[in-house]
């Protein structure tokens, strides 16, 4: 399952997303490369889901460049995203998976084993013919990753992944990112629990009012943040 990482790095000039006059995202220059999770954080209304359409590909930029391993203006052809409230298909687990390699174009011989190696990625092969829309939040999470590494990605984006899920149901998702990651996969995911991003991130992004605050190393971000507002953020003040 390891994949290339011909989309990486993904370097962001001076990115903008502005919508009715407003600015959602501002002058964003960053770069995304390989290695461990990029953990996006920042408050409410801060652009992280934003920024993570953009490097999906969902939402165009206003102004500024993408440049994806090296070629400006590629489109991101090995990418995947899970939403923070995943939708189910109206069909088992297995039976999303299998619809999801249907649509990455995976031959029809090889679905079956694929379908059983991604459920048992994500705990859920005892569960591979129950409805998907029965399984509970954790569980429906898991599948939504397993529907996401059906397309094989490079980079995997993940939009509050454990948002609103109770310990237990944290822990398991967290222990997949980490193994995704470990499988060669480049995780950029956003969250609101520091907590969360002390445990995955390889580095961090600080946005706030669509614009990026810091940007580097987590071990450097938590230890000694070089702006005001994320000395801030970390003490759980409100940035406003």
């Amino acid at each position: 399952m390891r994949a290339p990482t011909c989309e990486l790095p993904i370097a962001l000039e001076e990115v903008s997303v502005i919508v009715r006059g407003k600015a959602i995202l501002a002058d964003a220059s960053l770069t995304i490369a390989a290695g461990a999770p990029t953990v996006v954080i920042g408050p409410n209304g801060s652009g992280k889901t934003t920024l993570l359409r953009v490097l999906m590909g969902l939402l165009p930029q206003t102004q500024g460049t993408i440049a994806r391993g090296g070629r400006i203006g590629a489109e991101p052809a090995r990418c995947a995203i899970v939403f923070q409230r995943p939708a189910m298909l109206r069909r088992s687990a297995a039976g999303n998976i299998r619809y999801a390699l249907a649509a990455a174009g995976v031959p029809r011989t090889n679905r079956a084993d694929r379908c059983a190696e991604l459920l048992a990625l994500v705990g859920l092969s005892d569960l591979a013919e129950m409805p998907a829309k029965r399984l509970s939040g954790g569980e429906q999470h898991r599948l939504a990753l397993a529907r996401a590494l059906a397309k094989d990605p490079t980079v995997l984006l993940l939009d509050e992944p454990t948002a609103s899920l109770d310990p237990a149901a944290t822990k398991m998702i967290e222990d997949m990112i980490r193994d995704i990651a470990a499988r060669g996969i480049k995780v950029v995911m956003s969250t609101h629990d520091l907590g969360e991003a002390r445990r995955l991130a390889g580095d961090v992004i600080l946005l706030h009012r669509g614009r990026v605050i810091e940007n580097g190393p987590a071990v450097d971000f938590f230890i000694a943040p070089s702006t005001g507002e994320a000395r801030k953020f970390i003490a759980g003040e409100l940035l406003i």
